[in-house]
């Protein structure tokens, strides 16, 4: 007895699309980033620096993002109108990480809108609401 796999083009839909790093279900591609500076400005216990070549670098140690960034250029750029900006992310953000998503060739869209919706569904670390059951006699 032979078993069918699925034709090349099909595409399974995830079980939490929501924890994906990137979307490529239709043309308008979406990639979920993070901001290093937030990294700093949170306290966020898993920056780490070091110095090299006269510069002091900074990077992740849970390598949410991989990049290792000059430090000055991240202060720099903060003191700026627009900030230093976003990476993209590699790993599953933390709770306190900033994190947005951002969208490539939105013309791209179609009629419905977004077809994995639940893809913009940023993780956080804990319920943002708790649901209480009252039991009436």
């Amino acid at each position: 007895m032979e078993t069918k796999s699925l034709a090349a083009g099909a595409r399974v839909l995830p079980l939490r699309p929501q924890d994906e790093l990137e979307c490529r279900r239709c043309g308008v591609h979406c990639d979920k980033v993070v901001y290093p500076a937030s990294c700093l400005a949170r306290s966020c216990p898993y920056v780490y620096s070091y110095e090299a070549h006269g510069h002091t670098y900074m990077g992740c140690m849970r390598k949410i993002y991989e990049v290792e960034i000059d430090l000055d250029l991240v202060r720099r750029a903060e003191r700026g109108r627009d900030g230093f900006g976003a990476v993209s992310a590699k790993r599953g953000p933390l709770p306190i990480c900033r994190v947005e998503v951002e969208s490539t060739y939105a013309s791209r869209s179609g009629e419905l809108g977004c077809v994995n919706p639940e893809f913009f569904e940023l993780p956080v670390g804990e319920p943002t609401f708790r649901v209480f059951a009252e039991i009436s006699a």
